[in-house]
């Protein structure tokens, strides 16, 4: 690295002045001479020009000082924010800034009337393109840097769908493995368009289940068509009879508690939520069939309540669900920051396990609760009044209709109290 390129790091900010307009400007595979002539000219002009090494090689006499962009998004936002003097700065970057791109999270950080952004055709846009084919109603899909198990469920559910991929481990290949294993048909169409726009560019037509064990060149998006009538819309599925999942001893969360509880949770908002006390997973199955672009994850710490849960998954595949073994709050440690929070019981280490729940949670989630216990609801309301916050809670008794001497009763269920805990807005 030049004495004049450097990875981004926070600045001291002694006397330092905002800077101008920052220019964010996409470019394609083909170089400079994918920019007209106005971004050509910023460029030219630019004191600071930021990208990606790729984006850099570009200009490789360029006399600007340079930032290497890799993980430092947030540093490069600070070092943008405030600098000695006004100096012009620029940012390169792949295709259009603002698909899944730098774009958007440059305007949050500076405010949008701090960045102008200078799109190019996405690959994406390129792609359909190159194969004539519209794409007004593909769903478009990221495997780059997300859990691949995300991707699933919207790419069951659409006929025609372009995703981005991954050197490693997210490759063409392990995506149409995952998509051949969830039940896609092997026949389904499919073309890896390679470096497009560039002199490298490459298209290879093949079937979704030739891709597993064959290498393409990293930068590349995956496009595949089916045959609408061979797309299954999945219909969500939420207090279904306990008879459809395995329990240990009949213990499960009822059919109309279940209901209940998920509409006090509200998955279908959530990016991740967890399950703690997962128990047969009939709750955790379901809530990840809610919210099929998220992740569920179920805490259980019962060996066999754990066996069983596996063999509910293995009934009801939910690729977005994962299971983790082991006790709460200890469990929790190092999990995906939640959206939402089921907790099923607690005994006595309910306050423990409040406590980091509250702690992680996202600000706005919310903590659903359930007890049986009198004494369980008393330590939930000990917490909610030690940390000053109004929670909801609902009794439910259902009653379900049984056969008795040519007739029939109600036999009541044990009622069940489902609370509600929402983190405010801002709270830490």
């Amino acid at each position: 690295m030049s004495a004049r390129t450097r990875a981004a790091s926070s600045p001291a900010r002694a006397e330092e002045k905002p800077w101008p307009v920052v220019h964010v400007i996409g470019i394609g595979e083909e170089g400079a001479s994918s920019l007209g002539a106005a971004e050509r000219e910023l460029i030219a002009r630019a004191d600071l020009l930021c990208g990606g090494t790729r984006h850099l090689a570009f200009f490789p006499d360029h006399p600007a000082e340079r930032i290497v962009i890799r993980n430092n998004v947030a540093q490069l936002a600070e070092q943008l924010r405030y600098a000695p003097g006004q100096r012009r700065a620029v940012v390169l970057a792949s295709g259009d800034p603002c698909f899944f791109g730098i774009g958007p999270l440059l305007a949050r950080a500076l405010g949008r009337d701090r960045v102008q952004i200078h799109p190019h055709l996405s690959a994406v846009a390129l792609a359909f393109n190159r194969l004539a084919l519209a794409w007004h109603d593909a769903t478009i899909l990221s495997a780059h840097g997300r859990p691949l198990e995300t991707i699933i469920a919207p790419a069951l559910a659409a006929a025609r769908m372009a995703i981005l991929t991954e050197p490693e481990p997210n490759t063409p290949g392990a995506v149409a493995r995952a998509l051949l294993d969830a039940g896609m048909e092997p026949d389904a169409r499919a073309w890896v368009c390679e470096r497009l726009g560039g002199p490298a560019e490459r298209i290879v037509a093949i079937r979704l289940d030739e891709l597993p064990g064959h290498a393409f060149d990293p930068l590349n998006v995956l496009v595949i068509d089916r045959d609408p009538a061979r797309v299954a819309v999945p219909r969500p599925e939420f207090g279904l009879p306990d008879t459809a999942y395995e329990s240990l001893r009949g213990q499960i969360t009822k059919s109309e508690v279940r209901a209940v509880t998920l509409a006090r949770i509200a998955p279908w908002r959530a990016a991740v939520a967890w399950d703690i006390g997962a128990g047969s997973g009939a709750l955790a199955l379901e809530m990840a069939g809610l919210m099929p672009t998220g992740r569920v994850y179920a805490i259980e710490r019962d060996a066999e309540q754990i066996a069983i849960l596996r063999r509910n998954l293995a009934a009801h595949p939910r690729a977005n669900l994962t299971i983790v073994a082991g006790a709460a709050p200890a469990a929790l440690a190092g999990l995906p920051v939640p959206d939402a929070i089921f907790i099923g019981g607690g005994g006595p280490a309910l306050l423990d396990i409040l406590a980091s729940c509250y702690a992680a949670l996202r600000s706005g989630g919310r903590i659903v609760a359930n007890f049986a216990r009198l004494e369980s609801l008393a330590l939930w309301q000990q917490f909610a009044r030690t940390h000053r916050l109004e929670g909801e809670i609902i009794q439910l008794t259902a009653a379900r209709g049984v056969p008795v001497g040519g007739g029939t009763r109600l036999a009541p269920q044990n009622p069940v109290f489902i609370t509600t805990l929402t983190k405010k807005e801002g709270a830490v």
